[in-house]
């Protein structure tokens, strides 16, 4: 069997450069994602002090990466519907709006766990 792509250890190093360029991507170019940043830099730490046990910092800390993951997700969505072009097509836009309402519900989650949380 021939050997295709790399594997192991070399693996695991291209997959996280490939995750950091992502990254890297996504703050240059997004800036939804550069505004939930600044709010996940400013609740991580109120997280660990306003969570009173492992669980609760981990509901709060969970919910705010969640965000980030869904706005990195999104914004995949919009580089490749647009990467085929200008043209206004329905189901790009509905792609688009589905994007944006998964956002918008990670940000209603997290905001409901942090008061669930706090208020109990």
């Amino acid at each position: 069997m021939a050997a295709s792509g790399n594997r192991g250890f070399t693996r695991i190093v291209k997959a996280l450069g490939y995750s950091w360029q992502g990254l890297r991507s996504t703050y240059r170019h997004e800036e939804a994602f550069r505004q939930e940043l600044i709010l996940v830099v400013i609740g991580l730490p109120l997280a660990l002090w306003l969570g009173e046990t492992g669980v609760e910092r981990a509901l709060l800390i969970g919910s705010l990466f969640l965000i980030l993951i869904v706005e990195l997700l999104n914004s995949g969505i919009e580089a490749a519907i647009d990467r085929f072009g200008g043209e206004i097509h329905t189901l790009s836009a509905r792609a688009k709006d589905m994007g944006s309402a998964a956002v918008f519900m990670s940000l209603l989650n997290a905001a409901i766990i942090w008061m669930l949380v706090l208020l109990s």
